[in-house]
């Protein structure tokens, strides 16, 4: 994937042809993790988000949704000079772990055109963190990196990359 506007069809069939491969190597790292994995996934990342900018994919916002917390609901309810009752009512729902999440997908907040988030400066914490390469080491986290595959090229690309080195190295 390059700077270029990444074609989601394509991303999804690459996702289609790799996910259970690149799931599988998830799993291996995380039964048995070689030293110094934090600090290679670091590195990798750095050349994963060299070749992806968000504003030419915008996939997360279009295909799912952040988790609001009530910090995130009043302060996006204030930006917008709503209640945080009447931001929820309008825009969010519960899902079925009574997380609050967005009523329908694409994000409201996302300009289709532009790719654009409406409400950047005050965007959930989620998608501030999105895809969450760094929240935590990588073997504590691998549930997030098996989903996010199929989200986020530079999550398929840390991912793929680190696939492809550990196989040279063996």
């Amino acid at each position: 994937m390059s700077n270029q506007t990444v074609n989601l069809r394509i991303f999804r069939q690459l996702v289609s042809r790799n996910k259970r491969k690149l799931r599988l190597f998830l799993s291996r790292l995380e039964r048995k993790a070689p030293k110094n994995l934090h600090l290679i996934t670091l590195e990798v990342n750095k050349l994963a988000w060299a070749g992806t900018d968000c504003l030419k994919c915008a996939n997360c916002c279009r295909t799912m949704s952040p988790t609001y917390t009530q910090k995130d609901i009043i302060r996006i309810a204030a930006y917008l000079c709503m209640s945080p009752r009447a931001f929820r009512e309008k825009w969010l729902i519960k899902d079925s772990t009574g997380d609050w999440i967005n009523k329908k997908s694409p994000c409201q907040f996302l300009d289709l055109k532009t790719n654009h988030c409406q409400i950047y400066d005050v965007r959930p914490g989620d998608c501030a963190g999105f895809p969450h390469h760094t929240k935590k080491k990588i073997v504590e986290y691998t549930n997030v990196y098996k989903q996010n595959i199929a989200y986020c090229p530079a999550t398929f690309q840390l991912v793929k990359q680190m696939q492809e080195r550990f196989a040279k190295e063996k």
